[in-house]
């Protein structure tokens, strides 16, 4: 199970909202944010509405920090607010509103297993690819996931999209024909550089983000 925690943040206005968008993705905020591949959050919009998932709650709050230092500098109106994903109501949820013992066991698990792997990517560096899918749902991308971490392909999930990190274009490439045939009917599926080859001359972006729908 991922530990998820997801930001909504509701704007004045559409205009303002992809503002903020555009700023959360570039480049300079990357020494306010961890850069791990692990680590990566992502960023979807709806209309005025932006959401920005995260595997921990502290990377979640240090978001919402960046957003309103942002929307204080820019005169922006914006509405912040953090939830915790609950397994068993299938639903966003107060974040101080506890898991269930089981879940929680599950949670520091999985934190434990995200810390050997941040450890292995710092030493083999980082991606130069990703593919980027974004699925037709919650549930869609968690057995997804789970499909893809039992053939040896570990991706980083966030709600209901993923990211898995390639060597090269090429194998980037291949490996986006190969989870075109794989994923749920209605999957998305981009290649792109990561952010070490979009900002080659800058910092790397610490934020994968998806245009529309969010939530």
């Amino acid at each position: 199970m991922n530990d998820e925690w997801r930001l909504q943040i509701e704007v004045r206005d559409e205009g303002e909202a992809r503002s903020l968008a555009e700023r959360l993705a570039a480049a300079e905020l990357e020494s306010e944010l961890s850069q791990a591949f692990h680590d990566r959050l992502i960023v979807s919009g709806d209309g005025p509405l932006v959401f920005v998932y995260a595997g921990t709650r502290e990377q979640a709050e240090q978001a919402r920090d960046l957003i309103a230092r942002l929307a204080e500098a820019h005169d922006w109106a914006v509405d912040a607010e953090l939830a915790h994903w609950h397994p068993e109501a299938e639903a966003w949820e107060d974040p101080d509103l506890p898991l269930p013992e089981g879940d929680a066991a599950r949670v520091a698990e999985h934190e434990k297993l995200i810390a050997v792997e941040r450890l292995e990517q710092a030493e083999r560096g980082d991606p130069e690819f990703e593919v980027r899918v974004d699925l037709p749902s919650h549930r869609d991308a968690v057995r997804f996931a789970e499909a893809l971490r039992a053939e040896g392909l570990p991706a980083v999930r966030r709600w209901k999209y993923l990211v898995v990190g390639a060597t090269d274009e090429d194998s980037a490439k291949a490996l986006a024909t190969r989870l075109e045939g794989e994923a749920p009917a209605g999957a998305k599926v981009v290649v792109e550089g990561s952010g070490q080859v979009a900002w080659a001359e800058r910092p790397s972006n610490p934020f994968a983000v998806f245009g529309g729908l969010g939530g």
